[in-house]
């Protein structure tokens, strides 16, 4: 049997490359996720192990609350004179280092994605960075800056860069440059070394530290210092060991690539979905092709049993084959995920590329598994094949064949799909739960329409190939329509695809629009301040210059917090009273003009769903627990305004938040935006003034983005289903060779059988691009309807342009099928059996 099931594969070269790089596809993906994201993990884990080797405690912020960007609150100062002051203790040092700057050439040229602020140690032990060339800054003006960024951007010792931080920029002297344990560039982003006092002006953080390194004395009792330190600082702050430290930053850097890793897995799932469909087709139809085969070996005394390992037999191999491409395609992935994360500006450190036995492992064991769960129903079908097929010409398994369990299993399926997504969207439960039960029951919907699809085949093929005239035309949509069960299957791979891309389609659009209604209908302001990426917080000074701008009326600063009540996270805006309501409004937003430091406003969906009584105490960043009473409940359409609302002082105050999100400005007079900019450019080049519909463009091309990145990743599940639509019509021409010669001996030419094949290949990918885009629109309802005040759009043009590449995909799909059919030999393929 061994020997039957190679002959089986080896006779069938086209069909085993196809379905195995189907696999490989989904693989690729799985294995290129592990083996990026782990050489990255290894890189860091071996810079902080290097980089506290010869730290005994160190002393950082609590991480218990953090601000909505992760941002931690810094140390006071006076933090590292108790460390000091413990016994044990030989010597300490505090240092700085800050996320939240710009770098910048001296033509106003940002250097790279962010930018970073380090303090120079003034103890070699506790120092991060080695001396690349150069040396380290010594005094005011003076500036290091890592290597990656000075070699990319062509700076060199004696030149000078801008630094935007918390400050009006200001210029140093490039003295040095550094690397970071080695490694040239961290993330990307630009580093740049400060003396201590210089990064805590530039930073805003004059009097407080980001963290405090230590040296026991000799002799000293490590675990001893350690408690001591615990009670002597409070609980708001972190007291490890230099190589507990390290541990720590490696797993902040796990959890915070841990987004990255479920969404690229996500995205390898949905391939290896639509790989099943391929799969199990392509068994399906040549399990009905070998019929006679399968009877010949029953004949010869092959058991079912034999016959069903020797089916499963070819799908462990082509499993375990495409696997075994796919974690090598996986390999080439990572580097070249690397290499596009550079060319973003996210230079990720790499020690050499990392491939774990996990990743091995479950590489392979998905690819076998998927396989085989694809090819069970098929193989046992082919158990069904009585010793008498062997005697009869022509005799094949009915693949169209409906069992009468079918419709009420699509039926209970859908159902079961259309529960769990909505347990996942209207749950309480936690968010990887919920997450969990919308995918599979997503997954259940797909499966659910795909049972139910045979059905739909005929009427929409007999619509789509209406308009295709003439013999070629009517034989495409008969053939079509013949096995409406293998053309459901063929058409559901693509199904699966065009979905989620109309899906991704209309959510984007329903966000583009409920931005442009909630700052249309909300903002009175005439230009909102920003950050140039979008979403960073910037320093408050930039509003306190644009204010003193000749035309400028108001200017009213918007910043965000997190915040916990009762454990959990709420999250919290800070305003200005007095004029926030004159350039923001929405449902019950004018009672704002009252709030005052002790006192809070709730949004009406948090009061709903959490009634916080009269006094709500809230744990902020700074490790206190903040009293605030409940005044009065708004309602914001825009949700500018989040779960709590607070004033401005208090928020950068009591919750660490000083830094402004968003400023609206009232202002009048022509010429002022471009006074704001010229404003903004000179001291605060991070930010940007832009008008209410700047915004909103601004806002949509982020959105797109986004969107072109679901795109690209949502390709490769579609050219897995092309790969289907190719395999079903090339076993489908070996089926009909007899049929095709027939054809050809009465006259049909060989470019009306191309286009016979052709039409066959527009029609199956119409009907999943059809599907597909009625079964996205259905998701998109499901999946918007939890979320308040989102408003629906549907981007009809989009939609179209979808079904008119589902199209033109067919045609790409026909070309090898059609070419094969085109050039059978008339004779021998009557004489085909």
């Amino acid at each position: 049997m061994t020997r039957v099931v190679l002959r089986g594969l080896l006779a069938r070269r086209l069909r085993l490359a196809l379905t195995a790089f189907a696999v490989a596809l989904g693989v690729t993906l799985v294995a290129g996720t592990y083996v990026f994201t782990d050489t990255i993990n290894a890189s860091f884990d071996a810079i902080f192990t290097k980089a506290y080797e010869k730290t005994d405690i160190v002393v950082s912020p609590g991480d218990d609350v953090t601000n909505q960007d992760g941002v931690k609150a810094p140390l006071p100062a006076s933090v590292l004179t108790k460390v000091k002051a413990t016994d044990g203790i030989a010597n300490a040092e505090g240092g700085i280092f800050d996320f939240g700057s710009t770098v910048l050439n001296t033509k106003g040229k940002k250097l790279g994605q962010g930018g970073i602020v380090a303090s120079r140690r003034d103890n070699a032990r506790y120092e991060l960075f080695d001396i690349a060339s150069g040396r380290f800054p010594a005094a005011p003006g003076e500036v290091a800056i890592d290597r990656s960024t000075a070699d990319n951007k062509h700076l060199k010792v004696g030149g000078q860069v801008v630094i935007a931080g918390q400050v009006p920029k200001e210029t140093f002297r490039i003295v040095g440059t550094i690397r970071i344990q080695g490694v040239d560039s961290l993330g990307g982003s630009p580093v740049t070394m400060l003396t201590l006092a210089e990064a805590q002006r530039i930073t805003g953080k004059v009097g407080k530290l980001d963290e405090v390194d230590a040296t026991l004395k000799k002799g000293a009792d490590a675990q001893a210092v350690t408690r001591t330190l615990e009670s002597e600082l409070g609980s708001n702050v972190h007291v490890r060991t230099g190589s507990q430290e390290a541990a720590s930053q490696s797993q902040d850097i796990r959890d915070n690539l841990g987004f990255l890793k479920t969404a690229l897995l996500a995205f390898a799932g949905i391939s290896l979905f639509v790989g099943a469909f391929l799969i199990f087709n392509t068994f399906s139809i040549t399990v009905a092709q070998r019929a006679r085969e399968f009877g010949l070996l029953r004949t010869l005394g092959a058991s079912r049993a034999q016959v069903l390992r020797s089916v499963l037999g070819e799908g462990l191999f082509l499993g375990f084959f495409g696997a075994l491409v796919g974690l090598g395609l996986g390999v080439a992935l990572a580097a070249g995920l690397k290499a596009l994360f550079k060319a973003i500006g996210f230079d990720v450190p790499s020690n050499g590329t990392v491939i774990e036995s996990r990743t091995v492992i479950v590489s392979l064991l998905v690819g076998v598994l998927v396989t085989m769960l694809a090819t069970l129903a098929p193989a046992v079908r082919a158990t069904r094949v009585p010793p008498v097929a062997a005697l009869v010409q022509g005799f094949s398994t009915t693949t169209g064949r409906r069992s009468r369990l079918v419709f009420p299993a699509s039926l209970v399926t859908l159902l079961g799909g259309v529960v769990l997504m909505a347990i996942g969207l209207f749950g309480t439960g936690s968010s990887s739960r919920d997450l969990t039960f919308v995918g599979v029951g997503a997954g259940l919907l797909f499966l659910g329409t795909a049972l139910l699809s045979p059905r739909l085949v005929p009427p929409i093929a007999g619509l789509v190939g209406r308009p295709m005239r003439g013999i070629t035309g009517r034989l495409a949509r008969e053939n079509a329509m013949r096995q409406p069960g293998r053309t459901a299957a063929t058409a559901a791979a693509l199904m699966v695809g065009v979905a989620l891309v109309a899906f991704a389609s209309i959510f984007a659009a329903s966000a583009r629009k409920t931005i442009h209604d909630a700052v249309s209908n909300g903002s009175h302001a005439q230009f909102i301040i920003q950050n140039t990426d979008g979403f960073s917080a910037f320093s408050p000074q930039a509003a306190q210059q644009v204010a003193k701008i000749p035309g400028v009326q108001k200017v009213s600063p918007i910043r965000f917090a997190q915040g916990k009540v009762a454990g959990k996270y709420v999250s919290v805006t800070g305003i200005d009273p007095a004029t926030f309501p004159d350039l923001y409004s929405s449902d019950n937003t004018d009672q704002l003009r009252n709030l005052a430091p002790g006192t809070a406003y709730v949004s009406k969906g948090y009061d709903k769903d959490h009634h916080p009584g009269p006094v709500l105490h809230v744990k902020t960043a700074t490790g206190s627990t903040v009293a605030l009473r409940v005044a009065g409940v708004y309602d914001d359409k825009g949700h500018l305004l989040s779960d709590i609302t607070i004033t401005d002082i208090q928020i950068a105050r009591d919750f660490a938040s000083p830094k402004d999100n968003y400023v609206f400005i009232g202002a009048t007079g022509s010429g002022v935006q471009d006074a704001i900019k010229r404003q903004l450019k000179n001291d605060f080049p991070q930010t940007e003034a832009l008008t209410n519909q700047q915004f909103i463009d601004d806002q949509a091309g982020q959105i797109d983005q986004v969107l072109a990145l679901i795109y690209a990743l949502l390709a490769l599940a579609i050219i897995v289903s092309l790969f289907g639509i190719v395999n079903t019509l090339v076993l489908s021409i070996t089926e009909r060779t007899r049929e095709l010669g027939m054809l050809r001996a009465i006259g049909t030419s060989r470019r009306q059988v191309r286009r016979m094949i052709r039409y066959e290949a527009i029609i199956t990918a119409m009907i999943g691009g059809i599907l597909g885009a009625v079964l996205g629109v259905i998701l998109a309802l499901v999946v918007t309807r939890p979320i308040e005040d989102f408003k629906l759009a549907i981007p009809v043009p989009s939609l179209i342009a979808v079904l008119v590449l589902s199209a033109l995909a067919g045609v790409g799909a026909a070309v090898l099928p059609a070419r094969r059919a085109s050039k059978l030999d008339v004779l021998e393929a009557l004489a085909y059996e």
